[in-house]
């Protein structure tokens, strides 16, 4: 008589699912790709800085109209380095204020993750509470009132603006225009300013979703 052997107990061998980090969101990536380019773009449109300093072109403006119209030709010419040193300008105000930049950091983040980006079918959750996107909105424009007009960043942006306009609107009017050489169809926006046009379009073509949204 055959002895039946023990019986085999049947085990089911999970395969341990590792957890993969969510992808990045098409919106995410194509807004930083659209901010690289547009910084690349606009660096490439910047004059040679030797030109912006050359001593030798700076004179006293006869009148004020003169000096109006040495800031219009000059800002034309020198449009990428003016908002390169109003930028720069604003960066060393931020990083000389640690507390400022966080707090400006924060902000950003917030509005970027927590309403611009972040899918319309998953609610915000904290502390096990749902709130819904027009909540959401409220907190971040509370909270932008905040940090800009109750807290030091709102005042170090406008000073850190106000120095470099000033700046910029000095070499302006001091720098002679006449040895400048600037193509007609280069007055339209380029550069930095380009990129603004095309956040705007963006802007624009996102409207319908955040209308959709609140």
């Amino acid at each position: 008589m055959s002895t039946a052997g023990p019986a085999v107990l049947p085990i089911s061998s999970a395969q341990s699912v590792e957890s993969q980090p969510p992808a990045a969101t098409p919106a995410v990536l194509s807004f930083l790709s659209h901010l690289n380019d547009s910084v690349r773009n606009g660096l490439s449109q910047r004059r040679p800085w030797a030109e912006l300093a050359d001593r030798s072109a700076f004179s006293k403006p006869e009148s004020f109209s003169d000096a109006l119209v040495r800031v219009r030709k000059n800002y034309s010419y020198f449009r990428v380095n003016y908002l390169s040193v109003i930028g720069l300008i604003l960066a060393f105000s931020l990083l000389s204020h640690p507390f400022s930049l966080l707090l400006l950091l924060g902000l950003l983040c917030s509005w970027i993750f927590l309403y611009l980006f972040r899918p319309a079918d998953q609610p915000l959750v904290v502390f096990g509470r749902s709130f819904s996107d027009r909540e959401t909105l409220g907190i971040l424009i509370v909270f932008s009132v905040f940090v800009v007009f109750l807290t030091s960043v709102g005042s170090l942006l406008i000073s850190a603006l106000m120095v470099g306009v000033g700046l910029v609107c000095a070499h302006g009017a001091f720098r002679a225009p006449e040895d400048l050489f600037l193509d007609e169809q280069e007055q339209a926006s380029t550069g930095f300013l380009s990129f603004l046009g095309g956040a705007a379009s963006n802007a624009a073509a996102a409207a319908p979703v955040v209308a959709a949204r609140v």
